[in-house]
This record gives structure tokens, sequence and C-alpha cells, in this order.
């Protein structure tokens, strides 16, 4: 997915790599999610997505994952990488979030067998996934309120994880998404908002970056 920002000669490229398939799931199986991840794909305009192909329910932050991964972050070199937040009560979050802040410092390595040169990623940040009733603490909000629309259509192309068995509940529940989208909106006065968290300071060139 590129994005040029409308006040500068900035293009940003953005790939999604998935650590597992996410599958077995209630009422999906691999085919499903696959058609779903594609589609997903599509909505966002990602044009670089890969899946890593590591055993969902049972990810572990091992040596050998912590290689796959560091390779892959070397060949891709991004100046950012993001992951679940470190607090959530998925083992498989808790696990993706220990592994890709481990790859993150091999990939610098030299005299190592990893595909690639070294590479050393400026910043982790952290999305919110968690499946714990806590009050995140970001350490920014993104205005979001022009991308909510593709991110709403991806979104929903998971009906599989999101829509199918959960008829019942309401609100619904990519409903109570767009309404925290909403709240974290209002906290900086836009339509709708992403919290994000990092663990290590975040740099300002100057206080009219602030929103």
């Amino acid at each position: 997915m590129n994005r040029k920002d409308a006040n500068s000669e900035l293009d940003w490229r953005v790939g999604i790599l998935d650590l597992t398939s996410g599958e077995p799931t209630p009422f999906g199986s691999p085919e499903i999610r696959a058609a779903e991840t594609a589609a997903a794909s599509r909505a966002l305009g990602v044009t670089w997505r890969k899946n890593l192909g590591l055993p969902n329910r049972r990810l572990e932050a091992s040596l050998e994952n912590r290689a796959r991964l560091a390779s892959e972050i070397r060949l891709c070199r991004p100046r950012w990488l993001f992951a679940p937040y470190w607090v959530d009560a998925h083992p498989d979050h808790l696990a993706a979030t220990e592994l890709i802040e481990a790859a993150r410092f091999w990939s610098k390595l030299t005299k190592t067998d990893l595909s690639g040169e070294p590479w050393h990623p400026q910043r982790v940040f952290h999305y919110y996934c968690v499946h714990l009733k806590q009050h995140p603490q970001p350490a920014f909000v993104v205005d979001i309120s022009e991308e909510w629309p593709a991110k709403q259509q991806a979104l929903a192309c998971f009906q599989s994880q999101f829509v199918t068995g959960r008829e019942a509940v309401s609100p619904s529940f990519l409903e109570q998404l767009e309404l925290e989208a909403r709240w974290w909106g209002k906290t900086i006065g836009v339509k709708y908002g992403e919290p994000i968290a990092c663990r290590e300071p975040i740099g300002l060139a100057g206080l009219e970056q602030l929103i």
C-alpha cells in the first residue's frame, strides 16, 4: 500500500507479514481465511503481503522462528515494525510481540547466516488487539478519518472471524470497533482515531507537528 502525504513528497510503502494462517477458528477454514485475507488486502490497497507459515495457537518466540523473521526483516528493510500490544490475554499475541522485538534485534547482526544484509528498524510500534478489559494508554493517536472507510471494508472481509456466529451480539464486533475509533478520534478532535503504543520515546522535530 502506498500513501502519499499531501503536504510533502513522502511516499510510504506498507506491507503485511502474517506470522500464521489464523486457523483453525470456529467458523473458518484455511481456504476461507485465505480468500478473506486476499479481499482485505485489496480493500487496503496492499501490494506486498506474505505469510511466514508459523503454527496458529502454538506460536513461539523460538530461536528458529526468530531467525526466519529476522531474515524477512533484512530482506524487506522496513523503517518501522508494528506488533500487538505487549499486555494481552492471547498467548499468540504475546508470543508475536516477543518474536518481533527479538527478530528486530537479530536483524542487525553481522557474522551470521541470516539472509540479506544487516538492518535495524528504527521503531516498533504497538497496536491494540487486547483480550483484556483495560483502558489503553497510547503514546499517540493517529487521525485515520480518511482511511477509516478502507479499514472498515477490510475488517468486513473477515466474515468468518468477526460476523459468523455473532449475529445475536449487539452492538456487533464491527460496530464496537467503529465506536472505539470514533472515541479515539474525539480525543484528538477528529472523526476517527487509532491509538498506538511504543516502549521507546517518540521524538518531534517541532511542536508544529502536533494536531
